[in-house]
């Protein structure tokens, strides 16, 4: 038998077993369906994760005094470390390899207020006006602090977009004063929405200058409470320098200004976009292996459905198979039919299983 014979037979089958073709290419539908909507979940959480580790700044430095990615973290050893000051931002801001630099520090704030309107649990940042470029922040109104504020150790603040809808939700927050703990702070401007970071919105913030934040709020004597309200920096590197150059001249830096051994652990932490990176691929390895089990199954159950119907197939059309013989037909022009059918279903099945996906 020549090929569209074959192919002839196995519609004509069909058509007499509708409902028994329906269901054995149901299998493989529901296999390539799965796998497609694992692959697209995959892509999607790696795309939502990539954009948001890009909008802390594409190739922005941190140094604090813990790694993100030590594991076990232990706190009483970390608290023991020695504080980072604004002379090491100053050393750093000096590297032949760093455009800009921006020391900060930071803590949460219970409430911003104006007129009875409030924000609550706001990210409360003390900066440099460098943090516009480490950060990737920018001002969609009004104008971001600069070295004047800082000098002059004004109470003025950039505020988050959810900050400026909570506390102005139909009038320009520029110029308005707002109370900020108890204390009176002008807006002068307001940040570009950012969207969240891991779950975590980055518009509920809001910026004021460094120097007026260790004004208002001075480092605490407990060294526990200094490790997340000290000071921590933000570094960029100059264009044509690498990021990894760069955090090699920040590590040696440290490491001398400290007066650490050639042996001796770093006792600060120096971070990047591929530590965040490798968080995330640490957290959902075994997450994306199930997944891709899962989705292999899916497509195994559909194989062995086709195989089983196949099977009963043979059995039920043993006749069939008899007379076709008795009229000349081979055993590899029965095995050829059986086989061209196994396959015909399964490419419906796929294709229908891609079809239903888009």
């Amino acid at each position: 038998m020549v090929v569209w014979e074959l192919l002839k037979l196995s519609l004509d089958t069909f058509r007499t077993h509708r409902m028994r073709s329906f269901l054995t290419a149901l299998g493989i539908i529901i296999g390539v369906t799965t796998v497609i909507a694992i692959i697209a979940l995959i892509q999607g959480m790696n795309y939502e994760v990539e954009r948001q580790i890009a909008s802390l700044g594409s190739n922005t430095i941190f140094v604090q005094k813990f790694s993100w990615g030590m594991g076990q973290v232990n706190f009483d050893d970390v608290g023991r470390r020695p504080d980072l000051t604004l002379d090491d931002a100053t050393a750093v801001a000096r590297l032949p390899g760093i455009e800009r630099v921006a020391p900060q520090r930071s803590r949460t704030v219970g409430r911003i207020t104006w007129r009875g309107n409030r924000a609550s649990n706001v990210d409360l940042t003390g900066s440099t006006p460098g943090i516009g470029a480490t950060a990737n922040l920018r001002v969609e109104s009004g104008r971001f602090i600069n070295s004047d504020d800082s000098l002059r150790k004004r109470a003025v603040c950039v505020i988050g977009g959810q900050v400026a809808d909570n506390l102005f939700p139909t009038e320009d927050p520029i110029g308005k004063r707002v109370d900020i703990e108890g204390r009176r702070f002008t807006v002068i401007g307001v940040l570009e929405r950012k969207g969240s970071f891991l779950g975590q919105s980055q518009d509920n913030n809001a910026l004021i200058p460094l120097s007026t934040f260790d004004k208002y709020y001075p480092l605490p004597r407990d060294r526990q409470a200094r490790l997340w309200r000290g000071i921590s920096i933000q570094a960029m590197p100059k264009p044509g320098v690498s990021v990894e150059r760069a955090v090699d001249e920040i590590r040696e830096l440290l490491r001398r200004r400290r007066s650490l051994g050639f042996d001796a652990p770093d006792d600060f932490g120096i971070n990047t976009q591929d530590t965040l990176r490798d968080i995330y691929r640490n957290i959902t390895r075994v997450a994306v292996i199930v997944m891709i089990a899962v989705a292999g199954i899916s497509l195994l159950v559909g194989g062995i459905g086709i195989m089983n119907i196949m099977l009963v197939a043979v059995a039920e059309r043993t006749r069939e198979i008899g007379l076709r013989k008795a009229l000349g037909a081979t055993n590899r022009d029965i095995l050829l039919q059986f086989l061209l059918e196994s396959v015909l279903l399964a490419l419906v099945g796929g294709a229908i299983g891609v079809a239903d996906e888009r």
